[in-house]
């Protein structure tokens, strides 16, 4: 039976959509490592929120896993590498506590706007002082949005109802995302020059790390407010505090911290901050739409292979999954032909996409010709997951093209490898819905099925070599299923493609590349 581990707390409605799925659940929360690492390898799945961390030492010990599933956004308790490495598909729930987080950021911004906290903790003591607390408006105030992802966008959608002014700085994000959504997508150092509001929205990355520091505050305006409920790691903390203590900054909302709880931090103490203990996602609703979701998710991963959401490989689903399958398994033995009939060490793989494939995503088809090559030069252990670090591992670069049909095929996936011996090119195509066919070997036409034992020979365009060969295959007991030939021109090189009802042996091989006008022979097995 499929089992799963829930090691942090999660709503009752969670749990149940596990069970319901047939899966067996255990709920442990509050496990140490050294006792997570004593159970972890009973289970097939890990659903996590923000307590458990799950290192490189824990997924070392996973020995059954296949996905670890998150509760919430960020992943940064997970490592990454470490679950990719070994083929864990790990996957989040990006859209779960979205509008709790972005109602979040707005009440801290409202928060500080009108010093709430502050007049409330007067008022408490005793005390009326209607003048000390006078505040600010969010009226025509300039918002910056550092992230205009799913939570940057629903917070823009919020302060437009305050009529605020609103840009943001977002690498990733198309113009046209910003232009719906009413936001000036600008450079950062407009964002942090104008902004008189600015809020971070933004993942917790090598490269974002520290991402608000000493320069980049120094560059905001004075009296400016800054709000995360993002991750803490986004924001130098020393830097920050020094520039309330200053008074350079007018204040900030934070509900995130680089240590949680954050006992020795600054900002503990600094003036005019709004503190609040990581609760943006922390709704009934939410907490309930993260738990459900990241447990169907994780069912379906499980019990059907259909992954969604997944942060380390790519994702299909529903119909593009069914329309995906057959170039998928095209992919897959496009990569098994190459890594067999190659000679050398592979540098490169390159991917040509000719004609308009009917499907709306050529990235996993790649992933699929790395995981085919990769797990035929490695043996078992090799998925959509891990191929594509396999294969950087290895040192091998991967490109890919997309050019107009240069054949009589409405569409071809080509696949050439570069080894330090040479170049070596297959192409194939699906014909009808499902009928997967290699159609070029180095330049050669062929129609072979990519399927069992494949004898590919080069030999002459010449006579008296299919006799030969058949009398050899015959002796040794092998019938020929189908074959297929391919010559540029009469008389020239030429290409021999057998499938074989059983691969031959490397006697039987050498036996071929004997025969007069053959100059090569390989078997190649799917």
């Amino acid at each position: 039976m499929v089992k799963v581990l829930v090691s942090d707390n999660l709503a009752d409605d969670g749990i149940a959509a596990l069970k319901e799925a047939g899966i067996e659940v255990d709920l442990k929360p509050g496990l140490s490592e050294d006792e997570l690492c004593d159970i972890i390898g009973e289970y097939d799945g890990l659903i996590v929120r923000s307590q458990t961390e799950v290192n490189p030492t824990v997924i070392e010990r996973a020995d059954r896993l296949r996905v670890i599933g998150r509760a919430g956004v960020g992943i940064d308790n997970v490592n990454l590498d470490a679950a990719t490495r070994r083929g864990i598909i790990v996957m989040n729930t990006p859209g779960g506590n979205t509008v709790a987080t972005a109602e979040h950021t707005l009440s801290l911004m409202l928060g500080l706007a009108r010093n709430v906290a502050e007049a409330h903790m007067s008022v408490e003591d005793g005390k009326w002082e209607r003048k000390k607390f006078t505040g600010t408006e969010l009226f025509g105030k300039t918002l910056g949005i550092l992230g205009l992802g799913r939570v940057g966008g629903e917070v823009a959608k919020r302060a437009r109802a305050f009529d605020m002014r609103l840009i943001a700085y977002d690498p990733l994000v198309a113009e046209r995302r910003a232009q719906n959504l009413d936001v000036e997508l600008t450079s950062l150092e407009n964002v942090l020059r104008s902004a008189d509001y600015l809020t971070l929205h933004m993942p917790l990355t090598n490269e974002t790390r520290g991402f608000v520091n000493k320069e980049r505050i120094a560059m905001m305006k004075k009296g400016a407010r800054l709000i995360n409920c993002a991750r803490g790691g986004l924001v130098d903390e020393d830097a920050l505090a020094e520039a309330l203590e200053s008074g350079h900054l007018a204040g900030a909302g934070l509900d995130v911290y680089g240590t949680e709880p954050p006992t020795n931090s600054p900002l503990v103490k600094a003036p005019n901050v709004t503190h609040t203990p990581h609760l943006a996602a922390s709704t009934n609703e939410a907490q309930r739409s993260v738990a459900v979701e990241i447990a169907r998710q994780v069912a379906e991963a499980l019990l059907s292979g259909t992954v969604r959401n997944a942060v380390n490989m790519p994702q299909l689903e529903g119909a593009d999954l069914n329309e995906m399958q057959p170039y998928l398994g095209l992919a897959e033995q496009l990569g098994r032909f190459q890594s067999q009939i190659a000679r050398g060490k592979a540098s490169a793989i390159q991917v040509r996409f000719e004609g308009e494939l009917p499907i709306s995503q050529l990235g996993p088809i790649t992933v699929g010709i790395l995981k085919g090559f990769m797990e035929s030069k490695l043996g078992g252990a090799v998925n959509y997951v891990n191929a594509p670090l396999l294969a950087k591992e290895n040192g091998i670069d991967v490109v890919e093209t997309k050019s107009s049909p240069t054949l009589n095929y409405a569409h071809l996936v080509a696949v050439k490898i570069v080894t330090d011996a040479g170049e070596q090119e297959v192409g194939g195509t699906i014909f009808g819905t499902d009928d997967a066919r290699l159609v070029l070997i180095d330049g050669y036409r062929i129609d072979a099925v990519p399927e069992g034992a494949m004898l590919v020979i080069y030999n002459e365009d010449k006579p008296k070599i299919i006799g030969p060969l058949g009398m050899l295959l015959g002796d040794a007991g092998i019938n020929i299923a189908n074959m297929t030939l391919g010559r540029k021109k009469m008389g020239g090189q030429a290409i021999t493609v057998l499938n074989l009802d059983a691969p031959i042996s490397e006697e039987h091989l050498t036996e071929i590349r004997k025969i007069p006008n053959i100059n090569d022979a390989r078997l190649v097995v799917f």
